[in-house]
């Protein structure tokens, strides 16, 4: 294709839509039904250029020029309270359902690795050496020490917040990094992992295990579910880089990164909850058993508003994606 050319033959057209997306008065009819026609003619000479001759400078400003005119055709929405509900009955657990397949063998191989870190570093005296000293380690270990006085070293509310605002992160940064096949995201796994196989390896040298797991369960459940949610879609995300299935990569990559967005802000709330427990039920006076129970109810209660509302939104074609009439125009390309 002659650029130049074709630049030439529909400059005319381009400059008119710009014209009238100038305009400050209200269109006539006739005005708005031109715009939606030179919309789509400008929206398939943009790809027209894209496919066969791209031009930095020219592709940028039909792409803006569409945008621009699309945003005039379709209106501005607004998101209302019916978006929230609709997200966290559908789109959300939607999206957490469809990439179980990730992030539950992603939850069954970080929890063996943490297991036998635990066993390792339990059973063998110089690698408890080689991590603190022994005087420290007594501290770390001993009734009353530091593995059971970090959940009420702060207060309540200061320390869920902290905690909240720590797990956040480290769930959006499984997300957000999972564009680089995966390999940050297994690097975070694997340092959350080696965290907890310390404390299980030190308190079960001492013979203290269970009050280590009666510390970390209660919250400890839900916390790591969102974390290998958020790893396993991060996991996922990279490996749209290698196969993008039947979609083109730019497609596959725009719709899995969207659900991924959304996946952040939703483990965000699961983690508020997490959070919430760790900050005020595991460092209650209540028994042992009472808090590991708020903690298997905290969990099965997200595992079934997967299982049942998110395989019921799959199953009805919700991907947990925005909703096709806000996703940016496709149009054909020239082969």
């Amino acid at each position: 294709m002659d650029l130049d050319v074709f630049v030439s033959t529909h400059r005319a057209e381009w400059d008119r839509l710009e014209a009238l997306l100038r305009r400050r008065r209200r269109l006539t009819g006739a005005e708005a039904d031109e715009l939606v026609a030179l919309y789509q003619r400008t929206a398939t000479h943009l790809s027209v250029i894209q496919s066969s001759a791209p031009d930095p400078q020219l592709t940028g400003r039909l792409s803006q020029l569409v945008a621009r005119a699309r945003s005039a055709v379709t209106g501005t929405r607004r998101a209302s309270w019916r978006d929230v509900t609709r997200f966290l009955t559908h789109g959300f657990p939607a999206a957490v359902y469809r990439s179980r397949r990730w992030w539950v063998p992603t939850a069954l191989l970080s929890t063996v690795v943490a297991v036998l870190l635990g066993w390792w570093i339990g059973t063998h005296p110089d690698v408890q050496a080689s991590i603190a000293a022994p005087g420290e380690l007594r501290d770390l270990t001993r009734p009353g020490g530091e593995y059971e006085t970090y959940y009420s070293s702060h207060p309540a509310a200061a320390f869920a917040a902290q905690v909240w605002t720590n797990n956040a992160r480290a769930a959006a940064m499984c997300l957000v990094l999972g564009i680089f096949l995966g390999l940050p995201v297994l690097w975070i796994l694997f340092e959350n992992m080696l965290n907890l196989g310390v404390g299980i390896g030190l308190m079960s040298s001492v013979g203290r295990l269970d009050t280590f797991l009666g510390l970390v369960l209660p919250h400890g459940l839900l916390e790591l579910t969102a974390v290998f949610v958020a790893a396993g879609t991060g996991l996922r995300l990279g490996w749209t880089l290698v196969d993008p299935g039947p979609r083109t990569r730019r497609t596959a990559l725009a719709e899995e990164g969207r659900a991924a967005l959304g996946m952040a802000i939703g483990l965000t709330l699961v983690l508020f909850v997490s959070g919430a427990i760790e900050g005020f039920v595991t460092p209650s006076g209540l028994p042992t058993w009472a808090r590991i129970a708020i903690g298997i109810a905290a969990e099965l209660a997200f595992l079934a508003y997967v299982y049942v509302l998110g395989g019921r939104a799959a199953r009805a074609g919700d991907t947990g994606d925005v909703d096709a009439d806000e996703r940016s125009a496709t149009v054909p390309t020239a082969a």
